[in-house]
C-alpha cells in the first residue's frame, strides 16, 4: 500500500503543478485580450498600405516592428484597463466579449499586483519598438509618437485626468485607433508625413468614436455605479445608440464623398458597414447582460471594422 501511495503521490504532484501551469496560462490569456488586436492592426495596416499607394518602398522589417508595436501596445491597454478599471468592474454584473474587462482580477484569478507589473512591462515594450524604430531605421518621429501611445492610455485610465470617468474615454479612444495608429503607420512607411492622407482619417473619425460609445451601452449600469461617465451614462443608452448610428452615418456618407480617386474602385464595398449599421439602428438593443445587446454592440464595432477595411482594400494592390 505504501509503495501504491509512493507511486501515486508523485503523479497528483506533477498534476497539480501542471493545474497550475495551465491555469495561469488561461488566466494570462484571458487578460491579454488578443482579440483585441482587431481595433489595433487594420489602422496600423491602413496607414502602412497608403504610404505604398502613394509610392513608398515597402519595407518589411519595419512592418515587423510596427505589428510588434501594436500587440505591446494593445497589451498595455488591456492590462491597464483591467488594472485601473478594476473596482468599477467589479459593480459591473454585465459583461460582454466587447466590454467589462477580462474579470481575472474580479474572479481573483490574477492579482492588480502582478497585472500593474505586467502593463509596467508591456508599456516598456511599446517605449521600446517605438525608439527601434526611430533609431534603427531613421523615423525620429516614432519615439514621440509611441511615448504619445502611452500617454493617451494614461490619460484614460489613470490620475490625474482619468478621462474615461470624466466623459472623454470615447474620444481618447478614437483619437488613438482612428487618427494615431493610422498616422504612426504612414509616418514609419513613408519616412514622412507629406501626403498622408488627412481627409480620410478624419472621416473615419466618426466610426471609431461611435465604436467606442458601442462598447459602454451593455456597462452603463456599471459605470452609473462607479461614477464613470461613459457615453451611455452621459446620453442614456438610447441617446447613445442614436449618436453610434448618426456616427457610422456620417463616416459612410464621408467617405462616399471624398474626393481621393483612389477610394472609387471601393465605393460598393460600402455598403457593407451600412447593413451592418443599419441592422445597429433598427434592432432593439435588449436589456443588460443580454444576447441581444451583444449582438447590437457586435454589429456597431463590425461596422467599424468593416468602413476601415473598405479603406485598406481601396489601396490594395
Amino acid at each position: 500500500m505504501c509503495r501504491a501511495l509512493d507511486s501515486w503521490r508523485p503523479q497528483r504532484a506533477g498534476d497539480a503543478v501542471g493545474g497550475i501551469s495551465r491555469s495561469m496560462a488561461v488566466a494570462w490569456l484571458r487578460a491579454s485580450r488578443l482579440a483585441a488586436q482587431s481595433y489595433i492592426a487594420p489602422p496600423l495596416l491602413l496607414g502602412q498600405l497608403w504610404a505604398l499607394f502613394l509610392g513608398a518602398d515597402f519595407d518589411g522589417a519595419i512592418c515587423g516592428w510596427l505589428m510588434l508595436f501594436g500587440l505591446f501596445d494593445q497589451l498595455f491597454i488591456v492590462y491597464s484597463n483591467d488594472y485601473a478599471d478594476r473596482g468599477a468592474d467589479a459593480l459591473n454584473r454585465t459583461p460582454t466579449l466587447f466590454s467589462g474587462g477580462s474579470r481575472v482580477l474580479v474572479e481573483a484569478v490574477l492579482t492588480p499586483r502582478a497585472l500593474g507589473r505586467a502593463a509596467a512591462a508591456t508599456a516598456l515594450l511599446t517605449f521600446s519598438t517605438g525608439a527601434v524604430l526611430a533609431f534603427g531605421f531613421g523615423r525620429p518621429l516614432s519615439l514621440p509618437l509611441g511615448v504619445l501611445a502611452l500617454l493617451l492610455m494614461w490619460a484614460y485610465s489613470f490620475p490625474p485626468l482619468s478621462l474615461s470617468y470624466r466623459g472623454g474615454g470615447e474620444l481618447l479612444q478614437a483619437l488613438g485607433v482612428g487618427f494615431c495608429l493610422p498616422l504612426f503607420g504612414f509616418y514609419n512607411q513613408a519616412g514622412t508625413l507629406e501626403g498622408l492622407p488627412w481627409a480620410l482619417l478624419v472621416a473615419l473619425l466618426p466610426t471609431h468614436l461611435a465604436c467606442a460609445a458601442a462598447t459602454s451601452l451593455p456597462d452603463a449600469d456599471g459605470d452609473r455605479a462607479a461614477g464613470k461617465h461613459s457615453a451611455s451614462v452621459v446620453l442614456g443608452r438610447d441617446g447613445a445608440r442614436r449618436a453610434i448610428w448618426v456616427l457610422h452615418a456620417l463616416t459612410i456618407a464621408s467617405m462616399a464623398v471624398l474626393p481621393a480617386e483612389a477610394l472609387a474602385p471601393s465605393l460598393a464595398l460600402l455598403g457593407l458597414p451600412a447593413l451592418a449599421t443599419v441592422g445597429f439602428a433598427l434592432g432593439a438593443l435588449g436589456s443588460a447582460g443580454s444576447p441581444r445587446l451583444t449582438v447590437q454592440v457586435g454589429l456597431a464595432v463590425a461596422a467599424t471594422l468593416l468602413t476601415v477595411l473598405v479603406a485598406i482594400a481601396a489601396v490594395l494592390p
